[in-house]
C-alpha cells in the first residue's frame, strides 16, 4: 500500500514535472497569447478585449448605488467570473514566456497583476474600518483598460510613437523649465518691489509663469506694473507656439512608423502593415521570418 501511494506520487511529479517543461506547448501557447497578428492569437485578443471591457463596465455599475444594490449577487458573481479568468491568463502567460521575470516586472505585467489582486485583498481585511481600504484597492481593476493599448493597433503605434520622441520631449521641456525660471525671475524683479505683491518670491513668480504660458490663466496672481503687463502678453503670446511643438514631434514620429510599419510585407500574401516585431502575417497567418 506504501508503495503504491509512493509510486502514485511520484507519477503525479513526473507529470507535473513534464507539464512544467513542455517546450512545444509554451510555443503553441506563446504563439496564441503574444503574437495578436496570428489568427488565433486574434481571437484570444478579441476574448481578451471583451473581459477587459466588461469588467471595467462592472466596476462603473458597481459605483451606482441604486444599480449595485438591486444587482449586488450578479455583480459578485461576474467579479469572481473576471478575476478567476485574469488570474488563470496571468498565470499562463508566465508559464510560456521565455523570459518570466522580464514580463512579471514589465508594465503591462505589473498591470496584470494588479487586475488580479482586489478580490484576493478582499478576503483579508474584515471589519468595518477596512471597507474603505478595500474599495479603494478594488478601484485597481480600471487599470486593467490599459491593457487596451496593446492589442489596438493605433494605441500601440501612439505608444511606441511617444516612446521614440521622449528624448525630444524631455530636452524640449527642459527648455521650457529653464524658460519659466528666467521668466519667473523677471517678473520677481519686476513686479517684487510692489506693496502688497503677490509676486512676493521667485517660486511663486516660476508658478505664474507656468499657469501663463500653459494659457490657463487662473488669476490668482496677476501683475499690476506696465513692464509686468507687457510681459505676460509675450509669454502668453509664447505659449501658444510652445504647445504646438510636443505634438508636432509626436505627430512626425508618428508618420514616420507608419510609413516604416507599411513597408513590411508578408512573403506569402504580399500585404503590408504588420508591427515591425511581428513573426507572422496578420492577415494570413505566414511567418515573416523572410522578411526580417
Amino acid at each position: 500500500m506504501e508503495q503504491q501511494k509512493t509510486g502514485l506520487l511520484q507519477a503525479i511529479k513526473n507529470k507535473i514535472n513534464a507539464f512544467l517543461h513542455d517546450k512545444e506547448l509554451k510555443e503553441k501557447l506563446y504563439v496564441i497569447i503574444f503574437e495578436s497578428d496570428t489568427p488565433k492569437g486574434k481571437l484570444f485578443d478579441v476574448f481578451l478585449i471583451g473581459f477587459i471591457i466588461m469588467s471595467v463596465l462592472v466596476v462603473i455599475l458597481e459605483s451606482v448605488v441604486t444599480f449595485s444594490d438591486h444587482f449586488r449577487l450578479a455583480l459578485q458573481i461576474l467579479e469572481y467570473v473576471f478575476t478567476g479568468f485574469f488570474t488563470f491568463e496571468y498565470l499562463v502567460r508566465i508559464y510560456c514566456s521565455p523570459k518570466p521575470k522580464k514580463y512579471i516586472f514589465s508594465f503591462f505585467g505589473i498591470v496584470d497583476l494588479l487586475a488580479t489582486l482586489p478580490l484576493y485583498l478582499g478576503g483579508l481585511f474584515t471589519g468595518a474600518r477596512y471597507l474603505l481600504i478595500i474599495r479603494t484597492f478594488r478601484l485597481i481593476r480600471v487599470f486593467r483598460v490599459f491593457k487596451l493599448f496593446n492589442f489596438l493597433e493605433e494605441g500601440n503605434l501612439l505608444l511606441v510613437s511617444l516612446r521614440l520622441s521622449s528624448r525630444k520631449i524631455f530636452v524640449f521641456f527642459f527648455f521650457v523649465l529653464i524658460l519659466v525660471t528666467s521668466i519667473g525671475t523677471i517678473m520677481y524683479m519686476v513686479e517684487g518691489t510692489q506693496p502688497d505683491t503677490q509676486f512676493s518670491n521667485i517660486p511663486n513668480c516660476i508658478y505664474w509663469a507656468i499657469v501663463t504660458m500653459t494659457t490657463v490663466g487662473y488669476g490668482d496672481i496677476t501683475p499690476v506694473t506696465p513692464v509686468g503687463r507687457f510681459i505676460s502678453a509675450c509669454v502668453m503670446l509664447i505659449g501658444y507656439t510652445i504647445i504646438a511643438v510636443p505634438t508636432g514631434i509626436v505627430s512626425a514620429t508618428m508618420i514616420k512608423e507608419h510609413k516604416r510599419r507599411s513597408e513590411l510585407r508578408c512573403p506569402h500574401c504580399f500585404r503590408a502593415g504588420h508591427e515591425d516585431d511581428a513573426g507572422y502575417c496578420r492577415f494570413c497567418g505566414g511567418k515573416l521570418d523572410d522578411t526580417k
